[in-house]
């Protein structure tokens, strides 16, 4: 089992989602899926993080955007 971690944090206040998939290559699809709109996103930290059932990460990459008010 493979699960992957999104975080949008703004302002101090964080929201996430949790995903899991049974293969490798499902949970990368959902990881780049996740990528391909924090790139774009106004979030100010936008993460995704890939793991396995033992904790250990495959994957993770944040987009840091600036937030204006």
């Amino acid at each position: 089992m493979y699960i992957i971690i999104e975080l949008q944090t703004t302002g101090g206040q964080t929201a996430n989602i949790v995903t899991t998939k049974a293969t490798k290559e499902e949970a990368m699809s959902v990881y780049h899926t996740i990528l391909a709109s924090a790139s774009i996103s106004s979030v100010e930290y936008h993460t995704a993080v890939v793991m396995d059932e033992e904790g250990r990460y495959l994957a993770r990459e944040c987009y840091q955007h600036e937030v204006t008010e």
